[in-house]
């Protein structure tokens, strides 16, 4: 079995594939402060909440934008698995590409998601990651990565509403009845749904525009479903999209392998 691991800034996501088929997948709390025991015995219970032998697991391969958790997560693995994991970014190829001035500033995450996304809808495809960023990711018919956009996610900038607007309280991420808000509660609703909805539409928007051609849209990340019910764009919502891709990564590389 494969043990693919997705190290986000709020979250890391853990799946474990037999073969083409995702057994399951877990989101955990990104914890900088948590040691290496303490990620072994957490991971080490998920597996045996599911049933799940961690003796059957040969393989692990990992991608992170956390570096201060990379060594970590690397010593969990050949500690409690007793295996050196593959790295997306330290010398494995993606198959794609990227057409970026600096390659290496492209964070692995939306590699990782733009090979998923080529392998699942070919080119060109746009992949919007609602995550702590929301991140946008054009791939071209030939299977480029051509760039993208960086914008805050909807989690930071509720946050900072809060932070910096003392009187303001914090709400459930709902869709309001109305797009006019008659109360403090559906009106921070309305001004969070539906201006992220048009951020995503309006951005989209452009870089077909830019591009010239009509690609499909993907969405990811744990609010892509909010998002997407309200979205004239986006197309699909894949929830597993990080982890198809780490999963297409591994498989790329598993036949050169050297440790």
């Amino acid at each position: 079995m494969l043990f693919v691991i997705d190290v986000g800034n709020t979250n890391i996501v853990l799946g474990i594939y037999k073969g083409d088929k995702l057994l399951e997948s877990w989101r955990i709390g990104t914890k900088r402060g948590r040691t290496v025991d303490e990620y072994g015995i957490l991971v080490k219970e998920l597996l045996s909440f599911s049933n799940i032998d961690s003796r059957e697991i040969s393989n692990i391969i990992i991608s992170s934008v956390v570096p201060p958790l990379d060594s970590t997560i690397i010593d969990m693995s050949e500690k409690y698995f007793r295996i050196k994991p593959m790295v997306v970014g330290q010398g494995l190829k993606s198959g794609i590409p990227i057409l970026y001035e600096n390659p290496k500033e492209v964070g692995a995450d939306r590699i990782v998601n733009a090979v998923a996304a080529l392998k699942r809808f070919g080119g060109p495809v746009i992949v919007v990651d609602f995550g702590t960023a929301t991140t946008f990711d054009f791939i071209t018919k030939k299977g480029e990565y051509a760039g993208g956009i960086i914008s805050p996610g909807i989690g930071i900038s509720v946050e900072a509403l809060f932070q910096r607007a003392s009187k303001l309280p914090r709400i459930d991420l709902v869709k309001p009845k109305k797009v006019i808000g008659r109360n403090t509660v559906n009106s921070i609703q309305s001004g969070i749904i539906h201006g992220y909805v048009s951020l995503v539409d309006g951005i989209v928007s452009k870089m077909k525009e830019e591009a010239n051609v009509e690609a499909k849209v993907v969405a990811t990340g744990g609010l892509a479903p909010l998002i997407a019910k309200e979205s004239d764009y986006i197309d699909e919502v894949v929830h597993n999209l990080t982890l198809e891709g780490l999963k297409e990564i591994f498989d790329l590389n598993k036949g050169e392998r050297v440790d």
